[in-house]
């Protein structure tokens, strides 16, 4: 079982993503990622990007429009296996506009003594208890 250690460990590489989103900070994004083909995002409403130039290329554009975006994270569950981890956990974003709330999977390897990114999904939350009504 991982030690108390490398749970923080995770979860302070998953802040630095928000904190780099939040800061529209390019580098820090850059830094918070694994730079290799096998990388994988999917922001709440796009086609799932694939590989780092994509990935890079996608905050890039959201960094451009200017949106003050601030992240409220509840339910936040790391899971760590081998030099795996995962975090799950909703987004609840404040910005310009309005409130919403973004359940997300945010995937890290272990790169030597620190984790980096490897896949980011979100996807917007449709009602308050998220549950979906009739079959799926």
């Amino acid at each position: 079982m991982p030690g108390m250690d490398e749970v923080e460990a995770v979860l302070v590489a998953n802040q630095r993503y928000y904190r780099a989103f939040e800061a529209a900070d390019l580098d820090s994004m850059s830094a918070v990622w694994e730079h290799t083909p096998r990388v994988v995002c999917t922001h709440p409403g796009w086609s799932t990007l694939r590989g780092w130039g994509q990935v890079a290329s996608s905050y890039f554009a959201l960094f451009q429009n200017g949106m003050q975006t601030q992240f409220l994270l509840t339910e936040q569950r790391p899971v760590i296996l081998g030099a795996a981890a995962w975090v799950s956990l909703d987004e609840n974003l404040l910005g310009d506009d309005s409130g919403v709330t973004v359940a997300c999977i945010n995937i890290f390897v272990q790169s030597g003594d620190e984790w980096l990114m490897v896949a980011h999904h979100g996807s917007v939350v449709h009602s308050a208890t998220g549950l979906m009504s009739g079959p799926a």
